[in-house]
């Protein structure tokens, strides 16, 4: 049985671009590679056949692996202005210990990128947040000790 994965419905919209943008100009371009390198003779020698082929089997294992999340994604509706934090919530929080503060999107897994404030909702921090309400401490266990996370605003 296939597992299903949460996703926002702009986070498969995304997606569906991407596919579509792969299959169109990323197809293109590869073919291009390849008649280009065929024409510079034998393909059993021939380096840039070779790795034009290999990039065409990259692009093609791309496309099916986001073919795969768009088939198992269960799209959902991002939390819109609860009280309590969901999936799609943004949440501003204070760290207790040095205050610094922090705010975070939950997102799918997918859709998580930390740098840009993106974590996903199943991560760490992610299940310690959830079903918190303002002024709620959240306490996450690190390789370094427990970080406790006071929610300051949900969104």
């Amino acid at each position: 049985m296939t597992e299903t994965h949460k996703l926002t419905a702009e986070a498969a919209e995304r997606l569906e671009t991407e596919v579509v943008r792969l299959e169109g100009e990323g197809r293109r371009a590869i073919a291009e590679r390849i008649g280009i390198a065929r024409e510079w003779g034998d393909l059993k020698e021939n380096a840039e056949y070779h790795a034009a082929k290999d990039a065409q089997a990259h692009l093609e294992t791309k496309i099916l692996q986001l073919r795969e999340q768009l088939l198992t994604a269960q799209v959902v509706e991002a939390a819109e202005g609860g009280d309590v934090v969901a999936f799609g919530s943004t949440v501003e929080v204070e760290d207790e210990e040095g205050g610094r503060r922090m705010t975070y999107t939950l997102v799918s897994q997918h859709e998580a990128a930390p740098s840009e404030g993106r974590l996903a909702f199943d991560s760490p921090v992610g299940n310690a947040l959830r079903d918190k309400r303002a002024g709620d401490v959240a306490v996450v266990a690190t390789p370094r000790g427990e970080r406790r996370l006071k929610v300051l605003t949900i969104s």
